[in-house]
């Protein structure tokens, strides 16, 4: 199949008001594609079925399933996607800040901060919405764009008729399961990338990372073994820079995948400390609902082949693989949701004792240019 036939699909599937997620993991060429072939809502509660699932912010709402076995999996090769993307005169957008915006967002962070001085919390990550108008809605040609411009993201166009349409580009992985091996992502703190990885990161920021990190050692202890912690290291995601840890361990036997996704979600970098109380206290203040925002998104017990690590001289083994199912959920972070002309981008950032909420509210401007820069 061709870039443009297999674009065509992904077309004709959003004009027949039919469910569909496209999608490219982290620095990989190929697009997975499943459209559903009827518009029936599947939801999954067990984490037990095949296919792609989409899920909330708030844990207590279900959980979107687009199931394999009622889809067409396509794929397609998108090394060439720059010359399927059509050139047209950007106008520059306007850099005009919204003063009542900034004022209650400054008001909600000053709000957040007392709430962590009077010790009622240790973290919380607050958030909020800008609506921008787009010239061209058409969501393939955003998906195009998201997939030209960030290459090491998570990059995805989901829809269902009855729930909305979403796009994004995603730095953060919330957990990756081959077999009984499993890895997490703990990735916090934000600065501007200015051409170098070499930088300094203040307290605000490594205590930021130290919590998500503890949280997720401290609270998936029960469920696994063999714990392997790596050093903290700064990574890029678009124009901005953050701190990456990676945690990997085996899970016990009596372990299950909704167990795992249950205590993790959510996590420290996208709710805050303690869990429960960072979570009611964002519900409460956030003056909009954050709906799949900062929920989770990816492949679930996807059929994947492993190949045989043994030795070259041993050709009957060299040539076997085995097959395992894989789940890879990616937390729904730089996404975008489109209705009718319009984008709304959704940003936030993490709030400690050590917040300033003027430099807060420069990070969500910061962050918000990452998806502004396609529209």
């Amino acid at each position: 199949m061709t870039l443009t036939s297999f674009f065509k699909r992904l077309e004709t599937q959003y004009n027949s008001k039919l469910p569909f997620v496209a999608y490219r993991k982290p620095n990989e060429n190929r697009v997975s594609v499943l459209l559903q072939q009827t518009n029936d809502l599947h939801t999954t509660n067990d984490f037990v079925e095949e296919g792609f699932v989409f899920s909330p912010f708030d844990d207590t709402k279900k959980t979107v399933l687009i199931p394999l076995r009622d889809s067409e999996n396509i794929f397609a090769d998108v090394t060439d996607i720059e010359s399927h993307i059509e050139l047209t005169d950007k106008k520059e957008g306007s850099t005009t800040e919204d003063s009542k915006e900034k004022q209650q967002h400054i008001n909600l962070i000053k709000k957040g901060v007392d709430a962590i001085a009077n010790n009622q919390l240790k973290k919380v990550v607050l958030s909020r919405q800008e609506t921008v108008t787009i010239a061209d809605p058409n969501p393939i040609s955003v998906f195009k764009s998201l997939l030209c411009a960030y290459t090491s993201a998570f990059v995805y166009c989901w829809y269902h008729p009855q729930v909305g349409l979403w796009l994004g580009a995603t730095p953060e992985t919330l957990i990756k399961i081959e077999g009984n091996r499993f890895s997490i992502m703990a990735l916090a703190g934000t600065q501007d990338y200015k051409g170098t990885l070499d930088v300094v990161w203040e307290d605000k920021e490594k205590e930021e990372q130290q919590f998500v990190t503890d949280f997720i050692i401290d609270n998936l202890k029960p469920s696994v073994e063999s714990f392997k912690v790596s050093d903290v290291e700064t990574v890029k995601a678009g124009n901005l820079l953050h701190l990456k840890t990676m945690i990997s361990a085996r899970l016990k036997p009596e372990s299950n995948l909704k167990e795992v996704v249950s205590v993790l979600h959510p996590t420290p970098a996208v709710c805050g400390l303690p869990k429960h109380d960072a979570k009611q206290f964002i519900l409460k203040n956030e003056s909009y609902n954050r709906a799949f925002y900062t929920g989770f998104l990816g492949e679930l017990n996807m059929a994947t082949k492993l190949e045989s690590r043994s030795a070259k001289r041993n050709i009957e083994n060299r040539a076997y693989t085995i097959n395992k199912k894989s789940t890879r959920l990616y937390v729904n972070l730089r996404c975008m949701q489109l209705k009718n002309k319009e984008a709304i981008i959704y940003v936030g950032g993490g709030i400690t004792k050590y917040s300033v909420p003027e430099k807060e509210w420069q990070e969500t401007v910061s962050k918000s240019l990452i998806i502004k820069n396609v529209l």
